[in-house]
């Protein structure tokens, strides 16, 4: 490459990440609720919307309870896919809606949901809201070229049943469809429809056909709702975390580079200033893509930048292997770029395989992790393999040529990861073990077998007029630490209304005894009238179905994964054992939680998922070396070339394990050294995480390959 050519390149993206960063920091500079340009935050980082509704019906069963809150749960994905529904008492319903602060504007778009009928021309109803399984807006061509709005229905098997015989008897006929008693349209019957599905015609515009697809939609719930009251609530963690969040993330950005910088010399460079725009990028597609960002959203972003970092330490350890073999710098970054890209694109692959099963099958925060996840693979992937590549080749172009600027690596001695197999195997079922011992013991004891937060086990929610403005560092310092002394426990969340001195506390289920100790010192401490506090049971944010989605979305993954890495590897051994360690490393940090009694809370889920992304990650990259040193000999494969194979492709890849554990550890450990007590408590599982992560990649997956290959197929090329 010439010079003139090399200056430009460099120019180029040197000016590219001053404008990111000028974009980036406008972006964050004016991150919050009514802002022009701001990434949405959700309720827990910005607050937003609350909105309590009372079922008509009498008597609800739990049923239909559970049915309407997971359905509504659904339905105000539209506005963010961090917005929570739960129950309180045993006839309301909450609906908290993060980053927005307009509640009748929301409550206009909802209407009165629960309340969608199907009728005859003669006004008899055949059919309600909660027989429409699905209605999206669309557009179509018709046979003369012009554009055609519909809006296309999916029934359950009861309404495929029913609208079947009700059309067929009516065809040439009008069936109204009416929406919290108002016709909102008047569809023909064309012929009979008995497959299930069905399509509603003649919208003049797709924003006609999208509203009544979403009045359709918020119809289709099991009980009819009605407004009791609505409000726009505070943050649950304030502007102190988000703030000390940025922070910590700043530093630990910079003390990643300097550790590429120190430990990669030229390569290290050329890494910092792809990574800074990695970083730039995120932030800008937040934005641009109204993606509301919590603390799940976070641990998405911060294990894409472990994944920005760990595939440029892929590339530059083949670079350095290159080099030690005699080729020069130029052609060593050529072979080391083509080498690197199978495992960067395997180990990428796979987690985004994960993220997008998540994004189609989760809901709420597992929803909105996915989405930062995707995001963050993708644009790791760009900064390593493009911004990297010509940031090297530029540098190179303008005469760093000389090899001691990229460093060789010298050969390390084999090590025996497999000889000890069984030690590696003992610790990881004492440790897995104690989890369950200590879930058992907690259980004898009468606590949960975890401790189950908020957002899993439901709790109790007191409101009270405390007469003055607090913020959420107050509320913080000052309120939360006498409840917490009082019951005992420190998982407790709150916030305020807007516009009022009102604060909502939320605890674990509470006792008359421990309400009235509560109620008493409230009293005594904040001069609150006696009887003036409003205590209600709710329900758990995260439902038993959200859970079940989440379980079912992991399970679908890991199969989905399973079947990849089958495909690529052409061996079901190395798909098996990943999943395998993947499995291992959840009850690990399963296990984490239980003895440390960390909450079990929102971000659990998040934190799973991180750590199975990436697990998976790291071990892909270790059996792709395995791979190819497989291909690279021409002896016969015995089990003890076999072991020689896997222990060599280990040590070779063991640096790479070690420094990008390292980096993803950096940030995530200054999350906890500056972060507020709940970030702290969503990071130390995170860092344990990761350490079994990249220990059950070394020390346990590929041992559970090589033990499966011998003994359980012919260990042979």
């Amino acid at each position: 490459m010439k010079k003139s050519k090399a200056a430009v390149i460099l120019i180029v993206i040197l000016a590219a990440l001053a404008g990111l960063a000028y974009y980036a920091s406008l972006i964050l500079s004016s991150t919050g609720i009514g802002e022009e340009m701001s990434i949405p935050l959700g309720l827990d980082l910005s607050g937003g919307v609350s909105i309590t509704y009372q079922v008509v019906d009498e008597n609800p069963s739990a049923e239909d309870m559970r049915d309407t809150i997971y359905k509504l749960q659904k339905r105000v994905e539209g506005y963010s896919t961090e917005a929570s529904v739960y129950q309180v008492g045993d006839d309301r319903i909450t609906v908290e809606i993060p980053g927005v602060s307009d509640a009748n504007a929301i409550l206009e778009e909802l209407g009165n949901p629960g309340s969608l009928e199907f009728q005859l021309s003669d006004g008899t109803v055949f059919m309600t809201g909660d027989q429409v399984a699905s209605a999206q807006a669309t557009t179509r061509t018709d046979t003369y070229g012009n554009k055609e709005f519909v809006v296309n229905l999916t029934l359950t098997d009861e309404g495929s049943r029913i609208f079947g015989e009700v059309t067929t008897e009516n065809v040439g006929g009008y069936l109204p469809i009416v929406y919290d008693g108002e016709v909102i349209s008047y569809p023909q019957v064309k012929q009979a429809i008995t497959g299930g599905s069905a399509e509603i015609s003649g919208q003049k515009t797709f924003e006609e056909a999208e509203l009544l697809a979403t009045q359709i939609r918020i119809g289709s719930l099991s009980l009819e709702l009605q407004e009791l009251e609505s409000s726009v609530v505070g943050a649950q963690l304030g502007s102190q975390a988000i703030s000390t969040s940025l922070k910590a993330a700043a530093i630990g950005l910079v003390l990643v580079m300097l550790f590429m910088i120190i430990m990669y010399a030229v390569p290290g460079v050329a890494a910092s200033v792809a990574l800074a725009i990695y970083t730039a990028l995120v932030i800008a597609t937040l934005y641009l893509f109204e993606i509301t960002l919590t603390l799940p959203g976070i641990a998405g972003i911060i294990l894409g930048i472990g994944m920005a970092v760990d595939a440029n330490v892929i590339i530059f350890a083949r670079i350095r292997e290159e080099i030690a073999s005699g080729k020069t710098v130029n052609v060593s970054m050529q072979i080391g770029f083509k080498k690197a890209l199978s495992a960067i694109l395997d180990g990428n692959i796979t987690t985004l395989i994960a993220a997008i099963v998540l994004m189609a099958l989760g809901t709420g925060t597992v929803k909105g992790f996915a989405y930062t996840l995707m995001i963050s693979i993708i644009l790791s992937m760009f900064s390593a393999l493009a911004v990297t590549r010509w940031i090297l080749y530029a540098l190179y172009g303008l005469g760093v040529k000389n090899e001691k600027f990229y460093g060789r690596t010298k050969e390390r001695k084999t090590i025996d990861f497999l000889g000890k197999k069984a030690i590696f195997f003992v610790i990881s079922i004492v440790v897995i073990v104690a989890g369950f011992i200590g879930m058992a013991v907690h259980k004898g004891m009468g606590a949960g077998a975890l401790n189950y937060g908020i957002d899993f086990a439901g709790g109790t929610s007191m409101t009270a007029d405390f007469g003055k403005d607090y913020t959420i560092e107050e509320i913080e310092s000052d309120i939360i630490p006498l409840v917490a002394e009082i019951i005992g426990d420190n998982n407790i969340a709150a916030n305020r209304v807007e516009g009022t001195t009102q604060i909502t506390i939320k605890t674990r289920t509470l006792t008359s005894d421990e309400r009235t100790l509560v109620d008493e010192m409230l009293e005594e401490q904040f001069g609150i009238e006696k009887g003036t506090v409003d205590s209600q049971s709710i329900s758990s944010t995260i439902s038993g179905e959200m859970r079940s989605d989440a379980v079912v979305a992991v399970i679908v993954s890991s199969i989905c994964m399973l079947i990849y890495i089958w495909f690529r590897f052409k061996d079901i051994r190395f798909g098996a054992s990943a999943i395998i360690a993947l499995l291992h490393d959840v009850l690990v940090v399963l296990a984490v939680y239980a003895l440390l009694r960390i909450s079990v809370g929102n971000t659990f889920i998040a934190c799973m998922l991180t750590i199975i992304g990436y697990s998976v990650n790291d071990t892909i990259v270790i059996f792709d070396r395995i791979r190819e040193n497989i291909g690279k000999t021409s002896e016969k494969i015995t089990p003890e070339k076999l072991k020689e194979i896997a222990n060599r492709s280990l040590t070779q890849t063991l640096s790479r394990s070690i420094y990008t554990s390292i980096t993803t550890f950096i940030m995530v450990f200054m999350l906890f050294l500056l972060g507020v007590a709940s970030i702290r408590e969503f990071a130390l599982p995170l860092m344990a995480g990761l350490i079994c992560g990249a220990y059950s990649s070394i020390c346990i997956a590929t041992e559970l390959w090589y033990v499966m290959k011998v003994y359980l197929g012919k260990a042979k090329k």
